[in-house]
C-alpha cells in the first residue's frame, strides 16, 4: 500500500522552511516587488512552503511568479528566445526547440520512483531508498539554479471544477518548459488555493536543466516521490523528461485512482474523440496505445476532438463514464503527420495563425520545418537533432541520419483544431461509451474486435504487446505494454488490474451506460497475411470506420460474429461504412485479410501474458480465468479448422 507523507520530505529537507511565516520572509528577501505581491496572494500554507523550500534549494537569481496574464505568457516567449531555448522561425508564432542530441526521449534508465520501507513499486521500474535519493538530490540540485531565473506556475489538470482535475505547481528554470505548460495546460493562478482546498490535494513538479551540457547527462534524474506528491527533474531538456506536469504527474493521479478512489476512478494513458453519426448522435470514445502508436491521428479521426494523450475517468451520479483531459494541448509526434492521415493537424502546422513549439525537426535553409513522412518534398540540406544535415548524411555506425529525429514533436493548443469540442472544458465531462486498446502490433489481432463483458475488455488492455517506439531512450524489440500505461503505473501491476476489474465491474455504472471495450490494431503487415511485403493492410484513414463500427455497436446497430476473442464485425456493415465514411471500396478478399484468426499467433500470445503474470504477485485470478476461457475457445475452432479460421467458417462455429 501507499502511504502519504511517510518519510521526509526531500525538498522540506533540505530548504528547512518549516512555517508559512518564514517562507514568506524568505520571498520578502529574494523577490522584487512585483513578484513578492502575486506570490503574496497565494494562502494555501503548504503550497507557500513547497515554493520556498525549492528557492532555498536551487537558488536562483530571480523568481518570475507567472500568472497566466497574456503579458506573462509573452514574457516567457521572449525569455526563451533570449536564453536560446528556442530560436524564431519565419512562420509567425512558430518557433524550435532542439533537445540534447543523446536525450531525445524519456531516460527510463535515470528514472526512479523514490520508495519508502516495504512498499510496493511496480516491477516494470526503477526505484531508489529516500534517503539515498536525498543524498543524490542534494548533491546535485543544491544551487542547481545559480544566475538563472525560476519560474512558478500554478495549473489545473483538468477544467476547473471537475472531480477528477488536479492541481499542480511547475517550478523550473527552463523557458521551453515553462512555455510549454502555458499551451498544455491551463493557468489556474487566481483560482489555485481555491482548488486545492476543494480537491484536498496539489502536485509539486521542480526541474531545472542545469548547464544544459551532453557531458551532464549521466547525471540527469527524473525522481517522483510518491509519499509527497513531488517530482524531481535535473540536467536534462527533453519534455518527458522535464515537464513533469505530463506524465509525472500522470504517475501520481494513477496512484490517486488505485490506492484512494479505487473502483470509483480511472487515470489513463488515453485519447478522448466524439464520433457524429449522420442524425447528429455523438458517441464519445476513449483509447489507450503506447507512445507513437497512432493515439494522435485516431483522436483526430473523431468529429469532436477533446484529447490526444491523457484521460481521468469517473463514474457519475447518474451511472455513467465520464471522462476529461487533463491537457488543453497537444504535444504531438509528427514522423508520419502528413496531409492524407492528418489534415486537421498539418492545416495548423503548415498555415499561419497557430502558436507552435516543433522540437527536433529538420529546419531548412528557408527556415521551414521538415520531417520523416510528411509527404512533401524533402529539402537537400539543413539543421536538425543532430546539427547540420544534408541527404545522404550517417551516423558513426554507417547508419543514415534521418530528416527529423523519430521522437519530434508539435506542441500547440487543442482550441485551435477545427474540430476541436466545447466540451473539453465541461467539468462534467463527456459520457464515455466506447474504450479501445492498442499497439504495434504486426502479425496477430485484427483491425477491430469488441468484447462481450467488462472482464474480457480489462483483460484486452491487459495484454497489449506492441514494437517499442522512439519516446525511451535505448528501447527496442517487441514488449508488453499492459493498457499502455505501463512506464507510468507506480505501484504494483496487481493493484492497477484490481483497480481495473473494479471500475469497469461497478455495480454504479448503469446496464444501459456500459461502455463497449475494444480491441484496435493498425499496424497488420501483409507478410503476417500470406503476402510478400512488410506494408500495412489498410491505411491511416480506415481507423474513421473502426471507430464508426464501435459507435454503432456501442448502440446496438450492427450484427457481430462471436468468436473467442469477441466480437467481429460482419462484412457487408464494414462495406457500407467504408463506402459511406471514406468514400473507399472494400473487397471481401481484405475483410478476409483483415478478420481471419491466425490461432497459434493468438495463442502464443495468451501464453506469453500468461507466463508474464503468473511471475507477478497477487494477480487478480479472473485475469487467467478469461485467457483460459479464450484458449480453450481458439484450440477448439484450431480443432475443426485449422490453424487459420476464416470470418465465414466462425460464423458457423
Amino acid at each position: 500500500m501507499l502511504e502519504r507523507k511517510k518519510g521526509i520530505d526531500i525538498v522540506t529537507e533540505i530548504g528547512g522552511i518549516t512555517t508559512y511565516e518564514a517562507a514568506i520572509k524568505l520571498f520578502k528577501d529574494k523577490l522584487d516587488k512585483e513578484n513578492l505581491s502575486r506570490i503574496q496572494k497565494i494562502k494555501h500554507s503548504e503550497v507557500v512552503l513547497k515554493i520556498a523550500n525549492a528557492l532555498v534549494m536551487c537558488e536562483p537569481e530571480a523568481v518570475f511568479i507567472n500568472t497566466g496574464s497574456e503579458a506573462d505568457k509573452q514574457y516567457i516567449r521572449e525569455m526563451a528566445l533570449k536564453k536560446g531555448e528556442e530560436a524564431k522561425l519565419p512562420m509567425a508564432k512558430h518557433t524550435i526547440h532542439y533537445d540534447l542530441k543523446d536525450e531525445q526521449g524519456r531516460i527510463i534508465d535515470r528514472t526512479f520512483y523514490i520508495t519508502n520501507r516495504g512498499e510496493d513499486v511496480s516491477s516494470l521500474a526503477n526505484k531508489m531508498d529516500r534517503a539515498k535519493a536525498l543524498i543524490d538530490i542534494r548533491d546535485k540540485m543544491t544551487d542547481i539554479m545559480h544566475g538563472k531565473t525560476m519560474i512558478v506556475g500554478f495549473y489545473m489538470r483538468g477544467p476547473i471544477g471537475a472531480p477528477a482535475s488536479n492541481p499542480a505547481l511547475e517550478i523550473t528554470s527552463s523557458t521551453y518548459v515553462s512555455h510549454s505548460a502555458e499551451i498544455l495546460y491551463r493557468n489556474a493562478f487566481y483560482d489555485f488555493d481555491k482548488e486545492v482546498d476543494r480537491l484536498g490535494h496539489f502536485y509539486t513538479n521542480i526541474h531545472s536543466e542545469g548547464l544544459n551540457r551532453p557531458e551532464d547527462l549521466p547525471n540527469a534524474r527524473v525522481f517522483m516521490d510518491r509519499s509527497y506528491q513531488t517530482t524531481y527533474s535535473f540536467n536534462c531538456t527533453y519534455a518527458g523528461n522535464t515537464l513533469l506536469l505530463k506524465k509525472g504527474n500522470h504517475r501520481f493521479c494513477v496512484d490517486k485512482a488505485v490506492y484512494e478512489n479505487r473502483g470509483n476512478e480511472l487515470s489513463e494513458h488515453m485519447f478522448i474523440t466524439g464520433i457524429e453519426e449522420p442524425g447528429g448522435r455523438i458517441t464519445w470514445i476513449t483509447g489507450a496505445a503506447p507512445s507513437g502508436c497512432g493515439k494522435t491521428t485516431t483522436a483526430m479521426a473523431g468529429n469532436h476532438y477533446v484529447g490526444d494523450d491523457l484521460a481521468q475517468m469517473w463514474i457519475a451520479e447518474d451511472g455513467s463514464i465520464r471522462s476529461i483531459n487533463p491537457e488543453c494541448g497537444i504535444f504531438g509526434i509528427v514522423e508520419d503527420v502528413n496531409w492524407e492521415g492528418d489534415p486537421y493537424l498539418m492545416k495548423l502546422l503548415r498555415e499561419p495563425g497557430t502558436e507552435v513549439i516543433w522540437s527536433n525537426v529538420l529546419i531548412d535553409e528557408n527556415g521551414i520545418p521538415h520531417w520523416t513522412g510528411n509527404g512533401e518534398e524533402p529539402p537537400l540540406k539543413g539543421n536538425n537533432f543532430q546539427g547540420p544535415w544534408e541527404q545522404g548524411m550517417k551516423d558513426e555506425n554507417g547508419k543514415e541520419i534521418p530528416i527529423s529525429h523519430p521522437n519530434s514533436r508539435c506542441t500547440l493548443t487543442s482550441s485551435a483544431l477545427p474540430n476541436y469540442s466545447e466540451k473539453s472544458e465541461d467539468p462534467n465531462g463527456v459520457e464515455t461509451r466506447v474504450i479501445t486498446y492498442s499497439g504495434r502490433d504486426s502479425d496477430t489481432m485484427p483491425p477491430v474486435w469488441a468484447t462481450n463483458n467488462s472482464d474480457h475488455g480489462v483483460a484486452i488492455g491487459a495484454c497489449i504487446v506492441s514494437a517499442a517506439t522512439a519516446t525511451e531512450v535505448g528501447a527496442t524489440g517487441v514488449k508488453r505494454a499492459p493498457w499502455a500505461n505501463a512506464p507510468f503505473i507506480p505501484g504494483a501491476l496487481a493493484d492497477y488490474m484490481d483497480a481495473q476489474f473494479k471500475f469497469f465491474g461497478n455495480e454504479k455504472i448503469a446496464e444501459d451506460k456500459k461502455p463497449v471495450m475494444a480491441g484496435l490494431n493498425y499496424f497488420l503487415t501483409d507478410e503476417a497475411r500470406g503476402g510478400t511485403s512488410k506494408k500495412l493492410i489498410g491505411e491511416k484513414r480506415d481507423v474513421k470506420v473502426w471507430l464508426s463500427w464501435l459507435e454503432r455497436h456501442a448502440h446496438n446497430e450492427v450484427d457481430v460474429i462471436k468468436t473467442p476473442i469477441g466480437n467481429l464485425p460482419k462484412f457487408d456493415d464494414l462495406k457500407d461504412l467504408f463506402q459511406s465514411i471514406i468514400n473507399k471500396e472494400y473487397t471481401k478478399e481484405l475483410y478476409n485479410k483483415q478478420f481471419s484468426l491466425y490461432v497459434d499467433n493468438i495463442v502464443a500470445r495468451i501464453d506469453l501474458q500468461i507466463e508474464a503474470y503468473g511471475k507477478e504477485p497477487d494477480i487478480p485470478v479472473i485475469l487467467f480465468e478469461v485467457l483460459k476461457e479464450q484458449k480453450e475457445g481458439l484450440m477448439a475452432l484450431r480443432d475443426k479448422y485449422g490453424p487459420i479460421v476464416t470470418p465465414s467458417q466462425l460464423e458457423e462455429f
